[in-house]
């Protein structure tokens, strides 16, 4: 069962699918999530969220101001700024 990410702005939905890895920046470092990762609640920096999708195609956004969490193989990414890069 993949990973169901949501990554969000504060005016808008960004992206919302399924993925086998996400690699997002905090304010700790980066941290990357797969199935099975254990809950986690972290503020976000600015920097690049890179997902992959379960066909192997990579999705590439920038995200800064917000925080992400993380439980139950749900991922929830809100940003005050979020956009796709490709």
């Amino acid at each position: 069962m993949p990973l169901r990410v949501s990554l969000v702005s504060a005016d808008a939905e960004v992206w919302t699918g399924e993925a086998s890895l996400v690699v997002a920046k905090t304010v700790e470092g980066e941290i990357g999530f797969m199935q099975g990762h254990e809950p986690v609640l972290a503020i976000l920096a600015q920097g690049e969220v890179r997902i992959t999708r379960t066909d192997g195609t990579k999705i590439l956004a920038s995200a800064a101001d917000g925080f992400l969490s993380m439980a139950n193989d749900e991922l929830t990414i809100v940003a005050g700024n979020a956009s796709l890069v490709s």
